[in-house]
């Protein structure tokens, strides 16, 4: 931990900063990928399953409608736990711990895996060689978001951020006596009556 201090007329500001900062932000910016992915998918499958269905990922590619008929049910439970990697994600980012992190990893990979597994021993009949390189790449990423969740926080349980600045005041000095701004004072410390 690398420990800067700064001194000015009103004391001491101290700020503390993790020897592995950039490890520590690059995590938190991964689960926030992670996350607003999530949310896209998850709502959008969940609110409106016929339309994810048929239009996932957008720009004109289709890769759901490609590999089958229509479910309701599947495409709503599809956005469902997307939800669920989305909840647990968030989490960790306002639990703001590497440990957080690391868990949010582990969820990310149990479905990433078998997902990218799927997509890349199965191309259906109807999908271009571009979107079906596309959507291995889609899959692939996830694996490696949730890979990097779990791998790249340092060892130990750490914040995901710094600690914030410490500011230490210093009381002020009283003049001394015959100085200007200050008053004769008894042994008590009252000022004597006229």
């Amino acid at each position: 931990m690398r420990i800067s201090v700064e001194g000015n007329s009103e004391g001491l500001r101290v700020r503390m900063r993790f020897e592995q900062y950039r490890r520590l932000l690059l995590t938190r910016i991964v689960l926030a990928v992670l996350a607003v992915q999530g949310a896209i998918v998850g709502l959008w499958a969940t609110f409106a399953p016929h339309s994810w269905y048929t239009s996932f990922p957008g720009f004109g590619a289709t890769w759901v409608a490609a590999d089958g008929p229509y479910n309701h049910h599947l495409a709503a439970d599809v956005g469902a736990f997307f939800l669920a990697l989305t909840a647990v994600t968030i989490a960790a980012l306002v639990v703001n711990r590497t440990t957080a992190a690391r868990i949010a990893g582990v969820g990310w990979l149990t479905f990433g895996v078998p997902h990218s597994l799927y997509h890349l021993f199965h191309k259906p009949a109807d999908m271009g060689a571009a979107s079906f390189t596309a959507s291995l790449i889609a899959a692939l990423l996830l694996v490696i978001g949730g890979a990097a969740c779990l791998f790249l926080p340092p060892r130990g349980e750490l914040p995901l951020s710094d600690p914030q600045p410490v500011t230490l005041r210093f009381p002020r000095r009283r003049p001394l006596i015959g100085e200007p701004g200050s008053r004769v004072r008894d042994a008590r410390g009252r000022s004597p009556r006229a």
